[in-house]
């Protein structure tokens, strides 16, 4: 919408104002939107706030006086929806803010249906990198903003990328992860400093350690940061590794350190993004964490355990787009004796035998079966194998690197 645009956040109406050669304030055209990206999924956009778009002849703007006058551009969108889960909030929210936003180089107003504090202080990092103007509650703030023009609802266009043919100026995926680190290393940066200030302290209390011991454990910490290091996301509930302690100590076996991050609710991005933009090797089974994979470096190593019944979402949401992120992408697809369902059900069971053919009964079969009840016991030594051929290439990548510093 372009030209004197109007917000009534009472009547959820957005009006642009026209010159039409009328003297009346006529309707000249009036539309609904729910400013969400799913809108082939109607259950869900059925459960978002709807607004009203209304083109008015220009006079007609004598009963509605500007309270604020912007000078950019506005966008709007909710946060509504599947806000919540990890995945939706980078696929279906900032990816896509992101691709409808970066064109105004951060001259631009966010307007928020369904604001929720929680998402903007999550977030806040981000979107300082989106948007230089405070971000506005459409419903909580009943002043009429007046903007020179308005994108009403998100841009999508794949699953967590962005489609450089489809943006004007060429950018990819590559740039929003550019935006991520520029996002969250001022945040690391005073991390380390905490880290090291906590560190000296706790040294001063240690003095009577002997010097010995002290080198001693340098040096082990010395060659354990010189291994290429994996880190395992772990999961909370269902799709849990059943038998995580033995696949810690294979992977340290095959010449790793290895870590295992175990994210909640609660835990702030920048630490996530600290562990895993360091790391070679991100591991984890199938499931929305996944989504993590957005703060491995390029040419880093992601493989991904694939229960049963997953193959297709666990392709099509993070292998392919870890792939075009410049990830090395590696999936794990598991075996029906190394999942718990085998226990469940008759070895002959569909559940087990064809689970394509549970998956086409419809989704609520494959969230209760596979999603929600499925847990994996990796079979190491088919494993290990994936874990050699990161191993190799985490060596040769790190080999590479060494040459281009050299240089």
């Amino acid at each position: 919408m372009k030209g004197d645009v109007r917000t009534d956040s009472a009547s959820s109406r957005i009006t642009l104002y026209r010159n039409n050669g009328h003297e009346n304030g006529e309707v000249l055209r009036h539309e609904k939107i729910r400013p969400y990206t799913r809108k082939w999924e109607k259950n869900v956009m059925d459960t978002v706030d709807e607004l009203d778009l209304v083109v008015k002849g220009e006079h007609s703007r004598i009963h509605q006086k500007c309270d604020v006058k912007h000078d950019v551009p506005a966008v709007f969108f909710s946060t509504g929806g599947y806000t919540g889960n990890l995945y939706h909030e980078f696929n279906d929210g900032l990816l896509p803010l992101y691709i409808t936003s970066q064109q105004f180089n951060k001259k631009v107003v966010f307007v928020i249906l369904e604001y929720h504090a929680w998402w903007i202080m999550k977030y806040e990092n981000v979107l300082s990198h989106l948007t230089e103007y405070p971000i506005i509650d459409f419903s909580g703030d009943k002043r009429t903003h007046c903007f020179p023009e308005a994108i009403v609802g998100l841009r999508i266009h794949d699953e967590l990328t962005v489609n450089s043919s489809l943006m004007g100026n060429d950018k990819t995926i590559r740039d929003f992860r550019d935006i991520l680190d520029r996002a969250y290393w001022p945040r690391i940066r005073s991390l380390i400093q905490d880290e090291k200030r906590e560190a000296r302290m706790n040294m001063e209390k240690h003095v009577s350690l002997p010097s010995s011991e002290t080198k001693m454990m340098t040096m082990e910490e010395k060659q354990d940061l010189k291994k290429p290091k994996v880190v395992i996301i772990a999961r909370n509930d269902s799709r849990a590794i059943m038998n995580e302690d033995s696949l810690v100590k294979l992977i340290e076996d095959v010449g790793f350190h290895v870590e295992v991050l175990r994210p909640q609710r609660t835990t702030e991005l920048a630490s996530i993004y600290r562990v895993l933009n360091s790391s070679d090797v991100m591991i984890g089974v199938h499931g929305a964490a996944m989504t993590h994979f957005l703060f491995m470096r390029p040419g880093s190593v992601f493989i991904q355990i694939i229960p049963l019944g997953t193959d297709w979402a666990a392709g099509t949401y993070y292998g392919e787009p870890a792939v075009k992120l410049g990830l090395k992408y590696i999936g794990y697809k598991i075996l029906p004796k190394e999942s718990s369902l085998y226990d469940e059900y008759d070895k002959n069971d569909p559940v087990l035998t064809d689970p394509n053919s549970v998956n086409d009964r419809g989704w609520e079969f494959t969230k209760k079966i596979y999603l929600d009840r499925q847990n994996v016991r990796l079979n190491l030594g088919r494993f290990r194998k994936r874990l050699l051929r990161a191993y190799y290439h985490s060596v040769a990548n790190e080999s590479l690197r060494f040459r281009h510093q050299s240089q």
